[in-house]
């Protein structure tokens, strides 16, 4: 077992996390990897448990690659300004191959992800949302960072007064360079978001960066729609409902 984490109060927990990852009941999430909610030592702390069902993939985790949950971690270092607080991460591993893996973080208690407005069009505060939005991934991308699954569900969002508080989640695969504003502005496509909306986001995105804003817009409408359509294409061939 391997544990890292730059907080020893948490230790005993990290230690433990099998177990008690198994006793807590408050999954929020479950496919190939599962997030549950455990309150420990009165505080609630999210952890993501990650698999590694095949034997390639093992030898992969144990030579080749980082696990998702040491890149989780790491990346979240790297980040902290942008994520939930990172409290570590723990390896089990069998005959030197990964088997599974746990990144433990802060719960960062949000009011709703981005999905909602990009949905409701009645949503409160939409604009002032979008406007906000634009300014976090603004910030994001001033820094280096390209979240490669820029998608709803990992935007998470708590009002604070007449201000939106910002984090970004499922953080294993990131890109940390300098970035292109084409680069900037395809980041935007995995919203999923209707063309009025993306506009608002990318007019305001367009002033902060200080380019031609129907020039951003339009070449982010671009992306947005070649990315639904791959998906659509995909959806498809597999016999599923398309979505607009």
């Amino acid at each position: 077992m391997k544990i890292v984490t730059q907080n020893n109060l948490f230790l005993e927990f990290l230690q433990q996390i099998r177990i008690y990852f198994f006793d807590a009941t408050n999954s929020i999430h479950k496919a190939r990897n599962e997030i549950k909610i455990i309150n420990y030592n009165s505080q609630d702390l999210v952890i993501k448990s990650f698999k590694v069902p095949h034997l390639i993939n093992k030898v992969v985790y144990a030579f080749f690659k980082d696990s998702k949950a040491k890149k989780s971690y790491e990346n979240s270092i790297k980040i902290i300004n942008f994520v939930p607080k990172p409290i570590g991460y723990v390896e089990f591993t069998k005959f030197g191959l990964v088997e599974d893996s746990y990144f433990i973080s802060e719960h960062f208690k949000y009011d709703f992800t981005i999905r909602e407005p990009l949905l409701d069009i009645n949503f409160e505060d939409k604009n002032l949302v979008f406007k906000q939005f634009a300014k976090f991934t603004y910030d994001l991308h001033q820094n280096g960072i390209y979240h490669q699954d820029y998608s709803p569900g990992n935007i998470l969002i708590k009002k604070e007064e007449n201000k939106y508080i910002f984090k970004i989640v499922d953080i294993n695969r990131m890109t940390f360079k300098e970035l292109s504003l084409d680069e900037c502005l395809e980041n935007f496509a995995k919203l999923w978001a209707k063309d009025e909306d993306l506009k608002i986001i990318i007019k305001e995105y367009a002033k902060l960066v200080k380019e031609e804003e129907i020039d951003c817009i339009s070449r982010a409408l671009k992306y947005s729609q070649k990315h639904k359509n791959f998906k659509n294409f995909k959806k498809r061939l597999k016999g599923k409902k398309v979505v607009d």
